[in-house]
């Protein structure tokens, strides 16, 4: 078994598995890293998300507020109005 050319061919065979296992390695390093960089990058995005609809949902109780006491004031001024015509008008 002391032929040269298959202790050739067998250290060929060893060297392409060993390129094919670092080849395999570096795809999966590859991998690992695209799928850390998804990751952080769908948790930005979500966080984005809870934020704005924290925004809109504060600011949504802010506008029913202000409709809610300017109609109130609205409402008030109209009494008052009607107060002060009844009171001319029955001359009071």
């Amino acid at each position: 078994m002391d032929d040269p050319r298959a202790e050739l061919l067998t250290e060929q065979l060893r060297h392409a598995n060993h390129l094919l296992q670092a080849q395999i390695n570096a795809l999966e390093a590859r991998q690992a890293h695209q799928a850390a960089i998804t990751n952080q990058r769908l948790a930005a995005l979500e966080e984005g998300l809870r934020d704005h609809e924290g925004r809109i949902r504060t600011a949504t109780e802010g506008v029913t507020q202000f409709k809610l006491f300017s109609g109130l004031a609205s409402g008030g001024s109209g009494l008052m109005s009607l107060v002060a015509f009844l009171r001319t008008f029955l001359g009071g």
